[in-house]
């Protein structure tokens, strides 16, 4: 009977465009873990912690003789990032010597993690294998991030997103539409867009915020003001965000589940179709095509 070389402590969370990846844990859970919006690492079994060398190394050496010719490796869990640098060059070199026809390794990234890295360590892992850090933005709101907990700023964002593009790294950026409410919901867009046009992501991506556990601890950071935005208040949202965006070669993306409308587009090229789709949206709702409630996975 055959068995996965690798055994995870569920459940495991990797980026869409990591479904042909290798999922490779050398952390388990997030570091910080206090967002109010985030239920992924809320399980006792995903307390954090980083993974031995032994196992991780362990893990690689199975993959290797079971799964042959990988090219792809994503480091879970939530911010493998956090390991020192030295660590990291570790790992990258053991799936080099493992993996001949590796192509990329990936990671999720907390920009707190990148505030003790400097960009010639970036280099290094860059030069050893590490191409994409997905980071979650979330807003570019100071007082959206405050109530959400998320434990950056508009500053450590850009920092950390300033330091991947200098260290020639490809970012990954996803960014939570109705995050701020109906309370925050323009503020939200105009800062977030702001924030994108400072740090021009590679790659930009919006999921809608949902709570398939419930709504209260997210209330209890946010306040009693939060109010969550209805389908037109999202494209109304989306809408202020994309048309303060000035970026020049970005892919953008807002096909995830959890949203209602799909977009996908190259920015700044395509805006105005952008734009157009949502307006359609907005004033000819059953002129484009929506996922009904029942389709958007959550």
């Amino acid at each position: 009977m055959y068995s996965f070389p690798i055994d995870y402590v569920e459940p495991v969370f990797r980026p869409p465009s990591e479904a042909k990846s290798l999922i490779l844990p050398v952390t388990n859970g997030c570091s910080w873990n206090k967002c109010t919006f985030c239920e992924m690492y809320t399980q006792p079994q995903k307390k954090f912690r980083a993974r031995k060398p032994e196992d991780v190394r362990k893990d690689i050496e199975n993959a290797a003789k079971s799964l042959g010719g990988v090219k792809r490796v994503f480091l879970a869990d939530g911010d493998a990032m956090v390991l020192p640098t030295r660590r990291l060059l570790e790992i990258l070199g053991e799936l080099n010597a493992a993996f001949p026809e590796l192509q990329r390794v990936s990671s999720y990234c907390l920009p707190r993690n990148l505030a003790k890295k400097t960009v010639e360590e970036l280099k290094q892992l860059r030069e050893a294998g590490l191409k994409i850090l997905y980071v979650g933005m979330e807003s570019g709101d100071d007082e959206v991030l405050r109530r959400i907990n998320k434990g950056e700023t508009w500053e450590s964002t850009r920092s950390a997103l300033v330091k991947i593009r200098e260290a020639g790294l490809t970012s990954s950026v996803m960014v939570l539409n109705g995050l701020g409410g109906e309370t925050l919901s323009r503020q939200h867009a105009i800062n977030t867009a702001t924030l994108c046009n400072e740090t021009q992501p590679d790659y930009l991506s919006t999921l809608v915020v949902s709570f398939p556990q419930g709504e209260a601890r997210f209330r209890e950071g946010f306040g009693a003001d939060f109010v969550p935005l209805s389908q037109q208040g999202l494209f109304e949202e989306i809408k202020t965000f994309l048309e303060h965006l000035e970026l020049d070669r970005t892919i953008f993306r807002s096909d995830h589940a959890s949203n209602y409308l799909i977009l996908k587009g190259t920015l700044g090229r395509d805006k105005q179709a952008l734009l157009d789709q949502v307006n359609l949206a907005i004033t000819s709702p059953g002129a484009v095509p929506l996922r009904a409630e029942w389709q958007r996975g959550l």
